[in-house]
């Protein structure tokens, strides 16, 4: 026999909404319009799912997380738009996570994803799969984060950035350019090394690993002009498929990437 929800007696379920099978609603939790929860999905004590949001599967919303409200952008006209969260996210508590600006937009939120306290995520933000964002991380609209990204605590990333795959992003760092993919970066956009533990956890090889540093000293430790950087190293024989990621990521940049280390 298939799990049935359990919704607690002093939650205000909005009969719009959808709660399919094995969904727990905590205490004092709100869920105001036409919402939808994916079975196994748990929503603690005190929090706030608003608007056209769909919640997928086992997912964990904890206390006084607010997911689907209105947008924080001026341009915002009351129009429908959305949120999309995928399976096995961890929300974790107050949280902010806004739905699209312009009508039928959205904001998306893939699978897998750990967002720790008081992580705020904007309108039209993209977040893909296995990613990071520490408590107080803040990340304006549009802002798309890549798959297996680390966004450490009380970092701020201006709206429209990229953070490429497996970048990390250090505490209290801050960034108006994009990050490109396997980097560390710290301070204001500047990168410092490649991400070696992550790559190491996410299955690269040392061959690999060894090819993206090569080209991290390439394109970001040498008093060079980055473009021409990119066309010495695209002029190479059998470059590796991550660094021609690293490369197409650097090429199709519409704000410019992080700087080197300062006073290479």
């Amino acid at each position: 026999m298939a799990a049935k929800e359990t919704i607690h007696p002093t939650a205000v379920v909005d009969p719009r909404a959808e709660i399919h099978e094995g969904v727990e609603i905590g205490p004092y939790v709100i869920i105001d319009g036409e919402v939808k929860i994916g079975r196994g999905t748990r929503v603690m004590a005190h929090a706030y799912l608003t608007g056209w949001t769909e919640i997928g599967e086992d997912n964990s919303i904890h206390m006084g997380a607010v997911i689907g409200h209105e947008p924080q952008d001026r341009e915002y006209t009351g129009g429908k738009t959305y949120l999309r969260i995928g399976h096995r996210n961890i929300i974790r508590e107050h949280v902010q996570i806004h739905r699209g600006t312009k009508p039928e937009s959205s904001t998306s939120i893939g699978n897998d994803n750990f967002i720790m306290n008081h992580a705020h995520i904007a309108h039209n933000c993209e977040v893909g799969d296995g990613v990071v964002i520490a408590g107080g991380a803040l990340l304006a609209g549009y802002v798309h984060v890549g798959d297996g990204a680390f966004i450490s605590g009380n970092c701020v990333v201006h709206q429209f950035v990229r953070i490429g795959k497996l970048a990390m992003l250090r505490g209290l760092s801050r960034t108006s350019r994009d990050v490109p993919p396997f980097c560390i970066m710290d301070d204001t956009h500047t990168v410092k090394a490649i991400n070696q533990l992550g790559l190491e956890r996410a299955g690269y090889s040392e061959g690999e690993i060894r090819a993206i540093r090569e080209a991290f000293a390439q394109l970001f430790r040498r008093k060079s002009n980055l473009a021409l950087a990119v066309q010495e190293l695209e002029n190479r024989d059998l470059l590796s498929k991550e660094v021609v990621y690293l490369l197409d990521f650097i090429k199709t940049s519409e704000r410019g990437v992080c700087f080197g280390p300062r006073g290479r």
